[in-house]
């Protein structure tokens, strides 16, 4: 009676602790948004205070243009700083959501961008009583940084081009990366042009002002993205210790290294990699950690769905290492103590894999796959279920009659009290949307269902 006392109480703390962290986590979400809606705020504030009447349609195409220029500036520096990898950032907003929001803002700058080019064209056109192509062509030619602002423009254009859907189904991960990395060109060209044509920041203490949000966001991208990672790879020297087959095309990598107890990796959480072999070391890639981090080595399970992922099975023994992270708040923290469901697909299994080893409160895992030679890890996974007396299900569309439907009904019948979980996702974009819907109409409220794209 007293050990059940016990456990009752321990179950409460971690469900307080857990409670408090996921409230913190909201908590920073919410007020990062108020900053950057701040922040666009006072630059509305900025061309307010400057503009004492506008008059016309010249003055309205004019003043709009202007408006739209400086947010598409403010919004340029945003872009830069959601892509900066800040880790508290990552560990309380999340990288899904940082990514989300990473997205809207190129979306919100591309489209203020062109809007600007239009506008600002027009009013010009109009107060000089010419046609927009003519203006066009001389605002282009003459004015100052305009060829620069022009081919950022293009720039940021090719990046939403590459980033559509359509696109991306097209393009491996690797040249999607690349692509994707012209945005920083794209910034640095169009600076100088704001600076020098931008009609509310020609004041020291605006420019100042401007210079600060800037350099900022530069400096975040370079220790974060570049110095940290470099200190990581000094400090730790990880190399490759082994590669062991798990699957058709899937392959567990184990790395070792010096240190490793100093880093802090928590289940359900991943890392950039990059193997320093030609072919592999000009991309970092995402890869979540496979197995409990034991202060000794670290374990990736890659599929190969392109030719980094391909690459990674022919990696040697000794080759050196460049990871960034970790990353990702799919972790503990997401399920306020409450017991968990985790649903997999594929490869998808490697981040659940370890939360179902260390997820208190008889966490249950489903698992789905083609072919039952493409369950990895499943003797890890029943030997952890019969160790902690938890449940796994598998699902297998061949041979047929193996496969679990992904709807309500069906993870009603395996998992009865599934309205009261946290459910962790992780599986292939599609899956993962079918996976989301099933659970909605099961009941399962929004803020109870976790999962991570590792996009950016």
């Amino acid at each position: 009676m007293i050990t059940e006392v016990a456990r009752t109480e321990r179950r409460g703390a971690r469900r307080r602790r857990s409670g408090r962290t996921a409230g913190s986590a909201t908590a920073v979400a919410v007020a990062l948004q108020a900053l950057i809606g701040a922040g666009a705020a006072a630059v509305l504030a900025l061309w307010w205070a400057d503009t004492t009447s506008v008059v016309g349609p010249a003055g309205w195409f004019t003043g709009a243009g202007r408006i739209t220029g400086l947010l598409a500036g403010y919004a340029c520096a945003v872009l830069v700083i959601l892509m900066a990898r800040v880790p508290f950032l990552d560990r309380t907003v999340g990288t899904d959501r940082l990514a989300r929001w990473h997205a809207a803002a190129g979306r919100y700058t591309i489209a203020l961008t062109l809007a600007h080019a239009v506008l600002i064209i027009e009013g010009y056109a109009l107060t000089v009583r010419t046609d927009p192509v003519s203006e066009g062509v001389q605002v282009i030619m003459h004015y100052p940084d305009m060829l620069k602002a022009t081919a950022a423009l293009l720039l940021l254009l090719l990046t939403a081009v590459v980033s559509a859907r359509a696109a991306r189904r097209r393009l491996s991960h690797e040249t999607w990366y690349h692509l994707h990395l012209l945005t920083y060109a794209a910034v640095f060209l169009g600076f100088g042009h704001q600076l020098a044509a931008g009609a509310n920041l020609d004041r020291p203490a605006v420019q100042a002002a401007w210079y600060a949000l800037y350099v900022g966001a530069a400096a975040l991208i370079v220790w974060f993205r570049l110095l940290v990672p470099l200190r990581l790879y000094r400090r730790h020297r990880l190399t490759v210790a082994g590669v062991r087959p798990e699957g058709p095309g899937v392959v567990s990598v184990l790395v070792t290294g010096e240190h490793l107890d100093e880093l802090t990796v928590r289940p359900g959480q991943f890392l950039r990699w990059r193997f320093l072999v030609p072919g592999l070391w000009w991309t970092a890639a995402p890869y979540s950690v496979s197995a409990v981090a034991d202060g000794t080595s670290l374990r990736i399970t890659v599929k190969a769905v392109g030719g980094h992922s391909a690459a990674v099975a022919a990696l040697r023994p000794g080759t050196r290492v460049w990871a960034e992270g970790p990353y990702g708040a799919l972790t503990a923290d997401r399920a306020a103590g409450r017991p968990a469901l985790l649903l997999a697909a594929g490869v998808g299994i490697t981040p659940m894999r370890v939360l179902f080893e260390t997820l208190p409160e008889d966490p249950v895992l489903i698992h789905w796959a083609r072919r039952p030679e493409d369950l990895v890890l499943r003797h890890e996974l029943d030997a952890i279920a019969a160790r902690r007396g938890a449940r796994v299900y598998y699902s297998v569309s061949d041979p047929a009659g193996y496969r679990l439907p992904l709807d309500a009904r069906t993870l009603h019948g395996l998992v009865p009290d599934l309205a009261r979980r946290a459910c962790y996702l992780c599986g292939p974009p599609g899956w993962t949307a079918a996976a989301e819907k099933a659970l909605r109409e099961a009941g399962v409220p929004a803020r109870r269902i976790h999962h991570e794209f590792f996009t950016f």
